[in-house]
C-alpha cells in the first residue's frame, strides 16, 4: 500500500543556524533545535524541512556545499544530527533535508581536482568550455548581483558553468558517475533518519545547458531514477521539487501513469498559486486565487501533491505575474526599492508585508491550511516575526528565531556576535513579538496558528480530496473538499468589509474553526456573515463518516 503521509502533513521549514543556540557560540545548532522540538510538537508540526546544514564556506547561506556527507562543525556533528532525528521521530515528526545537487561550492574537493587539470578524474563532473562562450550573461538567475554564468579558471584557462553564483559550479548530470553520486548522497541521509528531500533548483538540475554535445538521454530520467532509488531504499520517503515553472510543464515533474511517464516527484511547490495568492491579498479579492487553482493540471496521479506556502526562505518571486500586476503588488508589499530584489521579488517577511495586522495574519494562515495541497510554513511566521532590511540580498527573512524578550531574543546566551543580528526594533522585534509572550494566551497569533493546524490535521479532505469553488462574493474564497464520504467547507473573506453569503449543502454546516469566538451551526441554505478578514471552517453534517 502506498504511504502518502505527506498529503495530510504540516511542514515547517527552518535554518538550524538561526533557530536556537545551545552552546552559546552565537550560532544555532542541532542541540538547540532538539531542545526546541517541544515548541514544534505543541504547534502541531508533523514534518521538519531543514535548510542546508552541510560543511560550507557560507557564501550562499549553505547552498554552496563542500561536503554532502557532513554536518557543518558550527552546527554540531553527525552524532548530534542522529540524536535530533531520533528525538523528532519520538514526537511523531519526520525530517526532510535540502538536496542541493545542481552545483557544488568551488571549494569542494571535486571541483578543486577538476579545475587543477584536464586529466582529473572529476573533470567531467562539471560543465566546461575551452573557449569563452559567446554570451556569458545569458540565463543569469540573480540580475543585479550575478555578473555571468561562465567563469574562467587560472589553472587551465577553461570556463566552467554556474547557473547561480560564480562560487557554485554546476555539476554535469550527463555523467553517469555524477548521477550515481546523487543517489549515494540520498542513501546516506536515508540511513541517518531522513524521510524526504526538498530538491533544490530542479529546472536547472534537469538540463544539459553548456554541454558541447547533449547525450541521447532525456534529462528528466534523473528524476525517475531518484524516485526509483528512494522507493527501494525507504518506502514512504518523498521528493519535494522546488520548481517555479509554468503549469504546462508541471506534469513532467510529477510523472506517473496519469501523465504518461515514470513516477517522479511526490510534491511540487505551487509557485503560480503563491504569487496569485499575494495578488489576491493586495486586491482584497479571491479571483486571482480561484484563477490559479483552476489552472492546475486536470487528473493528477495518486502520488502527486502540491506544496502550498505563504513565504519561504528565498525572495517572494512575482515573476509569473504580468508587468502591471507586479507593479501593483510591489506598490503594496514592497513600496521602497530596498525591499525588492532581482527585479522580480520581494525580500520581506510575511508579517511586515501585511503591516503586522493581527486579523490579516490570522486570515493568511487559515488560508494557507485551507488551500488544497500540503501547507509549508517558514519558521517564525507563527508568531509574526519581523525582518532586517539592512542585511544583504535574501538574508532579511533569515534572522534568529525570537523566543523571548531576553537578550538576543532568547536565541543565544552569548555576549558576542550572533550568526546574524536578531530583529530588535519595532512591534515585530523580539521585545514585543516572541514565543514566550504568545504561548497559551488566547487570541495571539501563535494560538490562532496552532488552532488552524489542529483544524487542518483533522480535515484530511483538504489534502486528499476533490475540491470545488463555491459561489461567493468576489472577496470571499469559498472551497468545498470531499473525500471518502466526508466534506469540509472553508470560507475566507479577503476584504476589509463584511461579507454575507449562503452555502448550498444537503446538511447543516457544523463549525470547527473561526476568526471569532462563537459560531452557530448553519442550516441548509442558511446565511453566513463574515466579518472583515474573517474566516470559517465547517464540516458538512458534523463528524466524518
Amino acid at each position: 500500500m502506498l504511504d502518502l503521509w505527506y498529503k495530510n502533513a504540516v511542514i515547517y521549514c527552518l535554518d538550524v543556524e538561526t533557530f536556537m543556540d545551545a552552546d552559546g557560540d552565537g550560532s544555532g545548532d542541532f542541540l538547540g533545535l532538539t531542545d526546541r522540538l517541544d515548541h514544534l510538537e505543541g504547534l502541531g508540526v508533523t514534518c521538519l524541512w531543514l535548510n542546508p546544514f552541510y560543511p560550507s564556506p557560507m557564501r550562499d547561506n549553505g547552498y554552496d556545499i563542500t561536503d554532502f556527507y557532513g554536518v557543518h562543525p558550527r552546527l554540531g556533528s553527525p552524532g548530534r544530527f542522529v540524536e535530533f532525528t531520533k528525538a523528532a521521530a519520538d514526537r511523531g515528526m519526520r525530517v526532510m533535508v535540502d538536496l542541493v545537487c545542481n552545483h557544488t561550492s568551488i571549494d569542494h574537493p571535486w571541483f578543486k581536482s577538476a579545475r587543477a587539470s584536464r586529466d582529473s578524474p572529476h573533470r567531467d563532473w562539471y560543465v566546461w568550455s575551452e573557449e569563452k562562450p559567446e554570451d556569458i550573461t545569458e540565463g543569469i538567475i540573480f540580475p543585479g548581483v550575478q555578473e555571468a554564468v561562465w567563469t574562467q579558471t587560472e589553472e587551465t584557462g577553461a570556463w566552467y558553468m554556474h547557473r547561480f553564483y560564480a562560487h557554485q559550479a554546476d555539476l554535469n548530470i550527463a555523467n553517469p558517475e555524477v548521477r550515481a553520486e546523487i543517489r549515494r548522497i540520498m542513501g546516506y541521509w536515508l540511513e541517518m533518519g531522513v524521510e524526504g528531500f526538498r530538491v533544490d533548483a530542479v529546472p536547472f538540475l534537469i538540463e544539459y545547458k553548456g554541454l558541447k554535445e547533449e547525450p541521447d538521454r532525456d534529462p528528466l530520467l534523473l528524476l525517475s531514477e531518484m524516485r526509483d532509488f528512494l522507493s527501494w531504499r525507504r518506502a514512504g520517503a518523498i521528493l519535494l521539487a522546488e520548481a517555479n515553472v509554468e503549469r504546462e510543464t508541471v506534469p513532467e515533474y510529477f510523472g506517473g501513469r496519469a501523465f504518461g511517464s515514470d513516477e517522479r516527484m511526490h510534491m511540487v511547490f505551487d509557485f503560480p498559486l503563491n504569487q496569485r495568492l499575494w495578488l489576491g491579498l493586495v486586491r482584497r479579492s479571491a479571483a486571482p486565487l480561484i484563477e490559479a487553482l483552476r489552472s492546475r493540471p486536470g487528473t493528477m496521479p495518486v502520488h502527486a501533491q502540491w506544496g502550498v506556502f505563504l513565504r519561504n526562505h528565498d525572495e517572494l518571486s512575482l515573476d509569473k505575474l504580468s508587468e502591471a500586476e507586479q507593479k501593483e503588488a510591489f506598490a503594496a508589499l514592497a513600496p521602497e526599492e530596498g525591499m525588492r530584489i532581482y527585479g522580480r521579488g520581494v525580500r520581506r517577511r510575511l508579517a511586515p508585508m501585511l503591516d503586522g495586522d493581527p486579523a490579516r495574519l490570522a486570515l493568511a494562515h487559515s488560508l494557507l491550511f485551507a488551500l488544497p495541497g500540503t501547507p509549508v510554513m517558514w519558521y517564525g511566521d507563527e508568531i509574526g516575526m519581523g525582518e532586517d532590511l539592512d542585511l544583504p540580498e535574501r538574508l532579511p527573512v533569515r534572522t534568529p528565531m525570537q523566543w523571548s524578550d531576553e537578550r538576543n531574543g532568547g536565541f543565544s546566551r552569548t555576549k558576542g556576535d550572533l550568526v546574524r543580528p536578531v530583529v530588535e526594533d519595532g512591534p515585530l522585534g523580539f521585545h514585543e513579538t516572541n514565543v514566550a509572550a504568545q504561548r497559551d494566551r488566547p487570541g495571539t497569533l501563535l494560538e490562532r496558528v496552532r488552532a488552524a493546524i489542529r483544524a487542518r490535521r483533522s480535515a484530511p479532505e483538504i489534502g486528499w480530496g476533490d475540491w470545488t469553488v463555491l459561489d461567493a462574493p468576489d472577496a470571499v474564497l469559498a472551497l468545498r473538499c470531499d473525500w471518502q464520504g466526508g466534506a469540509v467547507v472553508t470560507l475566507h473573506n479577503l476584504s476589509g468589509e463584511e461579507a454575507e453569503m449562503s452555502v448550498e449543502a444537503e446538511e447543516r454546516l457544523m463549525p470547527f474553526l473561526a476568526s471569532v469566538d462563537t459560531v452557530e451551526p448553519v442550516p441548509p441554505g442558511g446565511t453566513i456573515e463574515l466579518e472583515p478578514n474573517g474566516y470559517r471552517w465547517f464540516r458538512v453534517g458534523g463528524e466524518r463518516r
